[in-house]
């Protein structure tokens, strides 16, 4: 084959692995039903909310394009997850080429995702990391182009993909000792820091995530106030969640696959570290410093499976990056070839595992994993919509009810507006949302829908409605009991949508705290 060709032909395979792996995702994205955190956030695409409590806005509007293309199809929601994945090979592929101009480099660098769970299969699934990923991988490309070009303007690239990012979630904040770093420790710092252009890039930045400033500044800087009880929310130290978090990190990754980033994230370090070169810098230090932060946390909190997830990507341009490098830097010809053996192995074995995932879920009858199954415990969710419309058509009733976000964002889901459906707690959650129809409410009877115990909670003293139990439905999934749900009738009481905040209805506060609890249950 000519040399032209033997080039080509690791893009090649790249190019037919992606368009095989993009299938796997469709066909994933349009058989497994909503889970619940996707149920919600499809809930905020209805909205025409500058931003929400628990996230930024990017979410929704992900969603929004999605819907507007497939409807309301599992599809339509998580269509921007799979669009996501690409636009991040796509930007990796172009970080990597021109760091390197290795076309196999660049092949490792697009199959890595592809041979990692997370982002291999569930990109799939919509969540906030998934709007922010893309917009992050951008701010890293721009200021790769601003280390080669030397042109102050990418700052200004690199503002607006940071802006799009606090958008998405404000983790994005975690890359900023990265891009503090990239800016203060090369010899370039002195050009730069009296340059308008990395000051304008914050001002860029600002600007953007402004529907999130303006929205807090007129909601009590809620969003902040309940994500900060989160961050700071500290249980003494706990070996599980210190194992979870390790665990999570090998299952979600890769367990040949996370060794082999860290590795070559180590010595990106090493070598930023010794030569001062700027993006060697950027990109050990956007992964190593989050990592380690994450690990801190897990001393005495569950982190969450997303949470750690925006980093990785760029850990995978540094370990494709310092495949090529050891090889330039002249390192024993055995070490390189055990690092592009270990590579090789990463890739083969995580995307056959990614397969069998996807082929578990989609295909097999068997729950390996019981109730902590992550998509059965949240699956079965129609079982307790057609007992809740038995309900609905033997009582009259023209409304439903629920006391958690999860039950109230399936059910909105899984009615599709045919019923109104309210959270009638948990209010702080829907601060700017639409009028669910209080016109087919106010006088007529409702239907309460909530898992067991919720319906033996302290808020209903708080609430005047008559209850009549009207029977108990199972959650199931694939034989396996997850949950007991309540029927109930409610007569009465007309619920109230906008609570003071000092109400047992609102409790956004509450919540906020009690989430890190159930996390460590």
């Amino acid at each position: 084959m000519p040399p032209g060709g033997a080039a080509r032909r690791p893009l090649v395979i790249a190019v037919l692995v992606i368009a095989a792996m993009t299938v796997l995702r469709i066909v994933y994205a349009s058989a497994i039903e909503l889970r619940t955190d996707e149920a919600y956030y499809w809930t905020w695409s209805k909205e025409t909310a500058l931003s929400f409590l628990d996230h930024p806005p990017m979410i929704a509007w992900f969603i929004r394009f999605g819907t507007a293309i497939f409807g309301d199809t599992v599809l339509g929601v998580r269509f921007g997850g799979i669009v996501a994945m690409l636009v991040t090979q796509l930007l990796l592929a172009d970080i990597v080429r021109r760091l390197t101009h290795d076309a196999r480099a660049v092949m490792f660098a697009v199959l890595m995702p592809e041979a990692a769970l997370y982002y291999g299969l569930l990109m799939a699934k919509v969540a906030p990391d998934v709007a922010m990923i893309p917009f992050a991988m951008a701010m890293m490309w721009s200021l790769v182009r601003l280390a080669q070009s030397g042109d102050g303007r990418w700052w200004l690239a690199a503002g607006l993909f940071a802006g799009l990012s606090m958008l998405s979630k404000f983790t994005a904040i975690m890359f900023a000792p990265a891009v503090a770093a990239f800016l203060l420790v090369p010899d370039w710092r002195g050009r730069w820091l009296r340059s308008p252009y990395p000051w304008l890039a914050v001002l860029v930045a600002v600007a953007m995530f402004s529907p999130v400033l303006i929205w807090n500044a007129q909601h009590d800087w809620a969003s902040f106030r309940f994500q900060g009880v989160r961050a700071t929310a500290n249980y003494g130290i706990s070996l599980r969640t210190i194992g979870d978090y390790i665990g999570l990190q090998f299952g979600l990754v890769g367990f040949v696959m996370l060794p082999v980033v860290l590795t070559g994230l180590v010595l990106t370090a090493w070598r930023g570290t010794r030569t001062r070169e700027p993006v060697a810098i950027l990109l050990s230090t956007a992964v190593l410093v989050p990592f380690l932060y994450f690990f801190f946390k897990s001393l005495t909190l569950r982190v969450g499976d997303t949470w750690p997830m925006f980093m990785w990507p760029v850990g995978f341009a540094a370990a494709a990056v310092n495949l090529v490098m050891l090889s330039r830097e002249n390192w024993p010809a055995r070490l390189i070839r055990s690092s592009l053996f270990w590579l090789n192995t990463a890739v083969i074995s995580g995307i056959a595992f990614v397969v069998i995932v996807f082929l578990y879920y989609v295909a097999a009858p068997w729950n390996f994993l019981g109730k902590i199954d992550p998509v059965g415990a949240e699956a079965g969710y129609e079982q307790v919509a057609a007992r809740a419309q038995v309900a609905l058509d033997e009582t009259g009733a023209t409304w439903i009810a629920t006391t958690d976000y999860r039950t109230y964002a399936m059910m909105r889901w899984l009615f599709r507006g045919r019923v109104p459906v309210i959270e009638i707690s948990e209010r702080g959650r829907f601060q700017e949302f639409a009028d669910p129809g209080l016109d087919r409410i106010k006088g007529h009877a409702g239907i309460y829908v909530g898992r067991e115990p919720d319906n033996r909670a302290p808020v209903w003293d708080s609430i005047p409605a008559k209850r009549e139990e009207l029977g108990q439905v199972e959650r199931r999934w694939r034989g396996i009991l997850t949950d007991t749900y309540v029927i109930e009738k409610l007569t009465g009481w007309t619920p109230e949508l906008s609570p003071p905040k000092d109400s047992p209805l609102f409790q956004w506060k509450v919540l906020a705290g009690e989430f890190e609890k159930r996390e460590l249950v």
